[in-house]
């Protein structure tokens, strides 16, 4: 309570100065005589106010520094919420979020990661001082397994803190390396499932304040919204895309491209929608081997080997997808074998996944996606890429529909055309010989008639000149059914003789070298016969232009005339048969009349047809 002591030629007076956090130090005073009882009891009062003042300082310093780390927590998380809000990448967010943790409590570094279903852990954000480098990038991999922060995390599910690493643990040498005296990490939950950690280090600096773990674990509770968020807008984004892939693969389908061209276009959307190296595309035949059909590479999209056939023995995703008729994964090519494994290593193949592409309920092929980098594909991609496929199956499955329908139609048209060839066969090689052979006996008939039967003779000619007319008659019916000219010497001669029949002036521009397949040559003509037609029945044209041109790839048909315009090919006029013809040869056809200002029919006729 005080001590009243002499000290040569004179007292010195002590009391002790204590606070609410125990003895400070103590009051001392000098004096060359005794103080008297009311000096020392005011002293002693002195001393007591001095500790109840050390005790308000330090809890109003204490209260300070509890309000500027609320403050800076706000502060924090209002620039991580602005971030969310404005649609800012994942990436961006995260190493927003390890850099305010690291920055907040005075680390050197800080790191985000994500758990995969191995334990192991992917740097999605990272953070070091200014000037300093990070010892785990983002990208980077951090093994699971041993006594890291990563590991006592995933394992525990709770904080952890690791102050001195075994030197057999790699984390451990890089720690080591680094110089880094103390970690904490504690894990982040999302939707009641452990999603990642957030760690931070420090180097040289001892360890890590006993606050450090609950602090961290309040300030992820709070940024999981935010994390959640960033996920949320991920997912739509990944959603959105999908939706716009197949919009795009769609259109391809209603434009009638070829098959080829949707399945490479499906095998490029899957693996820009699912951020991977390489997507292949596959299908069944009934021996159990693939026959590549489409594929996507992100570094030479033309080392593709469509039309590859892998047998679907042994261990691999082809074999696994063709015998369950469900998804399957290979994270280690290692103790992977047999055609399509040895295709996969060939392209480097690390990490790959499959699903069934299934149309009509039928296994009809597999779409495959991996990646090159040493690194396993996302928990997630069986279910993302199943879901991609049951929905691409509509349009795979009708791009073959298109391709049945369109052999359909060709053959139908090819059968038209084989009858019609065979009736101007039969009516040449017997009614018009049959005629001829009659026409002849008439004749001679008439040249025996006997002296005096001028009016059976007269009789005789009008009914061989009937005849003739009859000959004619079935002549032109022939042509018309199919023209044998055509077949004969090819599709100049043929349209030659069309504009010298015609009603109207013709003029005639045929750019052809030799024969054409014959599909293409019965199109063109039918298209040029069909407008001459409509030109002089319906038109009133008095002049008609033809120009049919044959390149590298097309033959492009061209008939304008200069009549009333108005025609319409669905008015049910022979343009709609004509129609439907191009479209078996997969061409276009395009019809530009306007009124009282002629009419321009113009074709494109694939030398070589889609299938």
């Amino acid at each position: 309570g005080g001590m009243l002591s002499s000290a040569g030629h004179g007292w010195l007076y002590a009391f002790p100065v204590t606070s609410r956090g125990g003895a400070e130090g103590c009051l001392v005073v000098a004096s060359p005589e005794a103080p008297p009882e009311h000096e020392q009891a005011l002293l002693r009062a002195l001393a007591h106010q001095t500790g109840v003042a050390i005790s308000q300082s330090r809890l109003f310093r204490r209260e300070r520094e509890m309000h500027s780390r609320i403050a800076d927590e706000q502060a924090t998380l209002r620039r991580v919420a602005s971030m969310v809000s404005r649609a800012a990448p994942p990436e961006e967010v995260f190493a927003a979020v390890a850099g305010e943790a690291g920055r907040l409590l005075d680390a050197d570094f800080a790191v985000m990661s994500r758990y995969a279903p191995d334990g192991s852990a992917t740097v999605v954000g990272a953070w070091a001082k200014l000037g300093t480098q990070h010892p785990f990038p983002t990208g980077s991999r951090i093994e699971g397994g041993g006594t890291s922060v990563h590991a006592l995390v995933h394992r525990t599910g709770r904080p952890s803190r690791v102050e001195d690493y075994p030197d057999d643990q790699i984390v451990g040498s890089v720690a080591r390396q680094w110089a880094i005296g103390s970690v904490v990490g504690v894990p982040i939950h999302i939707g009641g499932h452990l999603w990642g950690a957030i760690g931070v280090a420090t180097r040289d600096k001892g360890p890590l304040p006993a606050s450090t773990e609950g602090w961290l674990s309040g300030f992820t509770e709070l940024v999981a919204t935010a994390i959640a968020n960033a996920q949320a807008q991920v997912e739509l984004r990944g959603y959105a895309e999908e939706q716009a892939a197949l919009r795009r693969v769609a259109t391809l389908v209603a434009r009638a491209a070829s098959p080829e061209d949707v399945f490479d276009a499906v095998a490029a959307e899957i693996g820009k929608v699912l951020d991977v190296d390489f997507t292949v595309l596959s299908r069944y035949e009934d021996d159990g081997c693939a026959v590549v059909i489409g594929g996507w590479n992100k570094v030479d999209e033309r080392r593709t080997p469509v039309g590859a056939r892998l047998g679907s023995s042994g261990h691999n995703l082809h074999a696994l997808v063709l015998e369950s008729g469900r998804p399957a994964r290979i994270d280690d090519y290692v103790e992977a074998f047999g055609p399509a494994a040895d295709f996969a290593r060939e392209f480097g193949f690390s990490s790959a996944v499959g699903a069934p592409i299934l149309v009509d309920g039928r296994l009809w092929g597999i779409a495959s996606v991996a990646i090159g980098r040493p690194d396993s594909l996302p928990a997630d991609t069986e279910l993302r890429l199943t879901e991609f496929t049951e929905l691409v199956a509509t349009a795979v499955g009708n791009a073959h529909a298109h391709a049945e329908l369109t052999d359909s139609r060709a053959r139908i048209v090819a059968a038209a055309d084989d009858t019609r060839r065979r009736i101007e066969r039969d009516l040449h090689d017997g009614a018009q010989q049959r005629l001829v052979s009659l026409a002849l006996q008439l004749r001679a008939v008439q040249s025996a008639a006997p002296a005096g039967s001028a009016e059976l003779v007269r009789k005789l000619d009008g009914i061989a000149d009937g005849m003739v007319g009859v000959m004619e008659e079935l002549l032109e019916i022939a042509r018309g059914i199919h023209p044998g000219i055509l077949a004969d010497g090819g599709l100049r001669p043929a349209l030659k003789t069309l504009a010298r029949r015609s009603a109207l002036h013709v003029t005639l521009d045929v750019t052809v070298d030799g024969r054409l397949p014959e599909q293409v040559e019965l199109a063109a003509y039918y298209a040029v016969a069909e407008a001459l037609t409509n030109a002089a029945k319906h038109a009133r044209a008095t002049g008609v232009d033809v120009s049919v041109k044959a390149g590298a790839d097309f033959v492009h048909v061209c008939v304008s005339d200069d009549g009333c315009g108005g025609a319409d090919i669905d008015r049910g006029s022979g343009l709609e048969g004509l129609k439907d013809r191009v479209r078996t040869l997969s061409g276009r056809m395009a019809l530009y009349s306007p009124p009282g200002r002629g009419t321009i029919l113009e074709i494109a006729l694939p030398l070589q047809r889609q299938p």
